[in-house]
């Protein structure tokens, strides 16, 4: 398995990614559900 260190960077670059999409999504979630308080709540 000559090519095993480049799969671990693929691997590791789409973890990566991953991670960040969570991220953004947490906090987009988060301030549609403000959001959605605010209206319900005025």
């Amino acid at each position: 398995m000559a090519d095993s260190a480049g799969d671990f960077k693929a691997h590791e670059q789409t973890y990566d990614g991953f991670i960040s999409l969570l991220k953004v999504g947490t906090v987009l979630t988060a301030l549609v559900t403000i959001l959605v308080i605010f209206l319900i709540t005025r």
